[in-house]
């Protein structure tokens, strides 16, 4: 039973999450996989996909019109990160947009102090999550398996701290933040290959709806 709920669940998500920049209408993706049951699959979508900043995505949506104008809201914002900031995967999902940033991008090996061209990039995002500023924000450190897992986990909370502390530097309201070190244990490639373990050294930015935008959709006054 548990592994046919899951692969239920993942089927969900799967229809819903996509690179941004195809075809699809993201706005009536996100009234779909809300009105599906967001806050249900938001529950325990982390568990079954190793996800914590798509749990924390779906989790949030309230599905049906309101949620296609929150979709709405999301793809303005998501059309600017794709323009403006270099170095980073941007993917619309559901009712939220997923940032992953490569940490060799942002720091040195085994450092969470934020390289000079990472802090460009954080401007730039941090210009946009200004602009549209009715959202919450989850960042999420992950590391390769090299290393024992409580230093792994330490240095991701790091690194997750960092890049949160600088764009609150940069007038983004710390109240909009949480912040998670998840070490090694949400992996999206194998460790046992370079390239798998690049792109496990990464960090993963949620942007999804706060109570205000939902307001806002439900009551039909978001443009």
């Amino acid at each position: 039973m548990k592994k046919i709920r899951g692969i239920i669940i993942i089927s969900a998500l799967a229809l819903s999450v996509f690179v941004y920049g195809c075809n699809a209408s993201n706005a009536v993706k996100g009234g779909a996989i809300g009105g599906v049951g967001g806050g249900l699959v938001g529950g325990v979508i982390g568990h079954y996909t190793g996800s914590t900043a798509l749990g924390a995505i779906i989790g949030a949506a309230v599905g049906g019109t309101a949620g296609a104008l929150i979709g709405n809201y999301m793809d303005k914002q998501a059309d600017e990160m794709q323009n403006d900031i270099a170095g980073a995967k941007i993917e619309r999902v559901g009712e939220g947009i997923k940032i992953t940033f490569d940490s060799g991008i942002l720091f040195a090996t085994n450092s969470s102090t934020l390289e000079s061209q990472a802090k460009t990039n954080i401007n730039k995002l941090a210009a946009i999550l200004n602009k549209y500023a009715d959202t919450n924000i989850l960042v999420t450190g992950h590391t390769d398996s090299d290393g024992t897992e409580p230093y792994n986990k330490s240095l991701s909370e790091r690194r997750a701290k960092s890049v949160s502390d600088y764009t609150t530097m940069q007038g983004v309201s710390s109240s909009r933040f949480s912040v998670v070190g998840l070490g090694e244990v949400e992996p999206v490639a194998s460790n046992d290959t370079p390239d798998g373990k690049r792109m496990n050294r990464r960090v993963e930015i949620a942007v999804f709806a706060n109570e205000k935008l939902k307001n806002a959709a439900e009551k039909g006054q978001l443009k």
